[in-house]
């Protein structure tokens, strides 16, 4: 287990045993902190800080059971495992779960990704609460914490195929097979979540923002918060309800534009289907549409959207004109 200090790129690996405090690894455990003070002002909500592979650290798990202890409510938090590590016991931690019952079954559709093609998954499910032995770290003392192990493993994949697999640790404990099965979703809605922040950093520029007060920041953020919504809602949209009619949600001076700039004819009253729309916005924006493409992604699309609004300005300015 390692991790490189922030701009050390090249300079050698930091010590396990190392303080966190000098790692990169700092903004996890502080976003950890950050969720637990939201926790404070909403006592009515569940918060889960969800993180993937980079999240696993001991430091995160303690910290939790510090609030606790402190009479503070504390969020509940969900990683990828990363690390095998010991149990109070002297076992390792993934051989543990592996030797659990299968709790339940799930079946879900496996998006495509680079060098995988869509395919149907099942997964089997077991669950184990085990005792962590607590690392040795520099200057801190830990406790061991007992924790949730949730293992999503695909037994019978497809030929040639590598199987899909997740393990999941988590403060929630899990008795039924439905808690276990709701624990997994929370897991795949990261994917989403990822992607809401890449079009938030790539597509909106969000980090390139030079304002010097809060307040405009704060306005500029929220604004490109529902843009990025937007690209991602019509993303998901498209996918799971292609034959909907696109003026569920675009304006017919977006859909008519898009359609007269596409084809170059005046449509008529009768709007396409969303898979339709969407891949007339992502064509401005650079997809291509060949057979193998799949569906356009999120980046093709907020750019295309970009063009839309200046095809519907330039066709409404044409309309006043001509009025």
């Amino acid at each position: 287990m390692y991790s490189r200090e922030p701009g050390s790129l090249g300079k050698g690996r930091v010590s396990s045993s190392a303080p966190i405090e000098g790692k990169e690894s700092i903004r996890w455990l502080e976003g950890y902190q950050r969720t637990c003070e939201r926790q404070q002002e909403m006592p009515e909500t569940q918060l889960i800080y969800l993180a993937d592979r980079e999240g696993d650290i001991y430091d995160i798990f303690f910290e939790r059971e510090t609030f606790l202890q402190r009479g503070e409510l504390a969020a509940d938090w969900l990683v990828r495992f990363r690390d095998d590590r010991n149990t109070v016991d002297g076992q390792k931690l993934k051989a543990v779960v592996e030797k659990a019952p299968g709790i339940s079954q799930v079946e879900f559709d496996l998006a495509p990704a680079r060098g995988r093609k869509k395919r149907h998954v099942v997964q089997t499910l077991r669950v184990a609460r085990v005792v962590l032995n607590p690392p040795r770290r520099t200057g801190k003392k830990f406790a061991p914490v007992e924790v949730t192990a949730l293992l999503a493993s695909e037994d019978t994949p497809p030929s040639g195929e590598e199987p899909i697999e997740w393990l999941l640790l988590s403060s929630v404990q899990v008795g039924t097979a439905e808690q276990a099965e709701e624990m997994l979703r929370w897991y795949m809605v990261r994917w989403q979540v990822e992607i809401f922040f890449r079009i938030l950093k790539d597509g909106c520029k969000i980090e390139k923002l030079q304002l010097e007060h809060e307040e405009r920041i704060e306005a500029a953020i929220s604004l490109y918060m529902i843009i990025a919504w937007r690209v991602l809602f019509l993303t998901t949209l498209g996918r799971e309800c292609p034959e909907l009619p696109c003026s569920v949600v675009f304006d017919d001076e977006e859909w008519q534009a898009a359609c007269v700039v596409a084809r170059r004819k005046i449509v008529q009253d009768q709007p396409p289907t969303l898979n339709e729309m969407i891949r007339i916005v992502a064509g401005f924006g650079g997809f291509i549409g060949r057979k193998g493409d799949g569906f356009p992604g999120p980046k093709t699309l907020w750019i295309g959207l970009q063009r839309v609004h200046d095809f519907a300005l330039a066709i409404q300015c044409q309309k006043e004109m001509d009025a």
